[in-house]
């Protein structure tokens, strides 16, 4: 981080005690029969291969009379089910039902670890040690040694000092928006009416994620930032806005790999421009984190830049398999999040078991390396079968209109695969498109099988796959 943002970071954390506002994290011991005390733990058990529980991630079952109102276009709020009738007994005696059975091409488990069998072990045993844990926010009482530990886990991951967890990836960026936009009145002493130097600068891709969107717009009414919004990986377009804005406190956020389009953001060119304007450089790297690197630790780590972004938020409802989100930073980062970070203050932090899960599961990626070689040579056949240019295991098949890619999407569906129509206001209009994510659980007949019913939806070779970056090794 530049020499500016570190002086203000400090300016903040004196600002803070002074309020006496500047909270802390006081972790409740709990037992630690399901885990070691150390982060490289020889307890859990990894595999080489494809083990048949790996399958259960993306083989997937709906009743029949769910696939066919989905083919009819019937609009559902999830009522399809017999398990929303009240009549326990009736739910029970209604076995066998006729099922549909689907492949998932849809889901963001690129690894395969929400099935695995050292992450089913490691929940159940919390479960039955400990239950749910204490209830509260992290603040309150809801922060554990476990929850520590996969802290401490997260931030050697991602080579950063610190991390903070958050209920969800989606919270996360939320908290951290909140609290870079409340830098500018925190240090002004609270002044109303700031002077426009003292106001914090925001340049954001226009395609980031939603979650720092909405973390944005409510940063703005803090009435002490002022947002940018830059093209897509436009690097020129970032260095003219960089370069006619006369605020000092400038911030650069940005998706690691877009989870829509599934192009990597420009890491070397941004590194560059942080070099240049001196800005604080947040990273997004929920679909890069434990898919990209030699180690898994993402986007920055393949482009061989960790020291140079400041901020990286992450989650581990993806790749991790798991749930829950957090934010890898420098410890005064940290203190400042935990103090001004609402949605992580005024949420109740993750069960206990899920920290044990998420634990479990970082061990296993790290160790079971095969998973990643196995997703992207996924993603190479991919590649190879359909002549499509791809970057990543996000494969953005753009088709136009709405109805197209509905019909699209009814195709795969009755071929067995589950892959959804992305339609407005997700996409712009006319940008409709299949989506279809890769995982080290699919095999290379699946892949085989994916593109045969893609052709037969229709000119595969004249889909537009939305990408802009090469392919090459993640590893």
């Amino acid at each position: 981080m530049g020499c500016s943002w570190d002086v203000w970071v400090d300016q903040a954390l004196e600002r803070l005690d002074s309020l006496k506002v500047l909270r802390s994290l006081r972790p409740i011991s709990l037992p630690v029969g399901t885990m070691d005390d150390a982060p490289d733990t020889k307890n859990f058990q990894t595999f080489e291969g494809l083990q048949p529980w790996d399958r259960s991630s993306v083989e997937v079952e709906i009743e029949e009379s769910t696939f066919q109102k989905w083919m009819d276009e019937i609009p559902s709020s999830g009522d399809d089910s017999k398990c929303n009738r009240v009549d326990v007994d009736e739910i029970l005696n209604s076995y066998p039902r006729k099922m549909r059975k689907l492949l998932l091409f849809s889901g963001n488990d690129y690894l395969g670890l929400s099935s695995h069998q050292t992450v089913r072990r490691a929940i159940i045993k919390a479960a039955e040690e400990l239950g749910m844990g204490p209830r509260g926010s992290a603040l309150i009482c809801g922060y554990t040694n476990y929850h520590r530990l996969l802290e401490t886990s997260l931030a050697v991951l991602k080579r950063k000092e610190e991390c903070l967890l958050c209920p969800s990836g989606f919270a996360a960026n939320m908290a951290l928006m909140i609290t870079i936009g409340s830098l500018g009145s925190l240090l002004s002493a609270g002044k109303k009416q700031l002077m426009e130097d003292e106001k914090v600068a925001i340049f954001s891709d226009a395609l980031n994620h939603a979650s720092i969107i909405d973390g944005i717009r409510l940063a703005e009414r803090q009435k002490g930032v002022e947002v940018f919004v830059y093209r897509h990986c436009d690097m020129e377009h970032l260095n003219a806005l960089l370069s006619a804005c006369k605020k000092k406190k400038k911030v650069v956020v940005t998706d690691g790999l877009f989870s829509m389009d599934g192009d990597f953001a420009p890491m070397v060119e941004l590194v560059n421009l942080r070099k240049k304007h001196g800005f604080l450089l947040v990273v997004d790297d929920a679909h890069g984190t434990f898919v990209c690197g030699k180690s898994g630790g993402g986007v920055a780590e393949l482009f061989e830049c960790e020291e140079y972004v400041d901020i990286s938020v992450g989650t581990l409802s993806k790749a991790a398999g798991c749930h829950g989100g957090f934010i890898a930073c420098s410890k005064k980062w940290k203190q400042v999040l935990q103090s001004r970070g609402r949605s992580f203050i005024f949420s109740t932090a993750l069960p206990v078991i899920i920290a044990a899960a998420a634990y479990a599961a970082l061990t296993v990626a790290r160790k079971e390396k095969w998973r990643r070689k196995a997703l992207w040579n996924r993603v190479r056949e991919f590649s190879n079968l359909t002549k499509i240019r791809i970057s990543s295991p996000i494969i953005s098949l753009i088709v136009g209109d709405e109805e197209t890619a509905l019909q699209a999407s009814r195709h795969m569906l009755k071929s067995g695969f589950h892959v959804t129509a992305i339609r407005p206001p997700t996409v712009p209009p006319n940008s409709c498109r299949l989506r279809v994510t890769l995982s080290a659980a699919h095999t290379s007949d699946d892949i085989k099988k994916l593109k045969d019913a893609l052709f037969l939806c229709g000119n595969l070779s004249a889909l537009n796959a939305n990408t802009t970056t090469p392919m090459v090794s993640r590893l």
